[in-house]
């Protein structure tokens, strides 16, 4: 979503806005729209610079990205193989 680049599903995280606050759905059992992007702080910083997670959820009015941000560092700063999903 924000790089733009091609991924299999089992390489993307999937990402909810629950009242206003993208939200990291690993399972992806959350209801609602959801949109893909990769474990990576660069194209989470791409997608929050162009305005994409407004447009992917069809919402008005920036969303809270820092539970997302956080979810995302806890995984690319953990140990080997912490970027691959549940």
């Amino acid at each position: 979503m924000g790089c733009r680049k091609r991924a299999a599903k089992h390489q993307l995280l999937r990402v909810t806005a629950v009242e206003g606050v993208c939200v990291p759905d690993p399972r992806g059992a959350l209801p609602g729209r959801g949109a893909h992007l990769h474990l990576d702080p660069a194209c989470l910083d791409l997608a929050v610079r162009r305005r994409a997670f407004p447009r992917a959820f069809r919402l008005q009015g920036a969303l809270d990205t820092e539970r997302l941000r956080g979810f995302i560092e806890e995984r690319v700063g953990g140990a080997p193989g912490a970027d691959r999903l549940p």
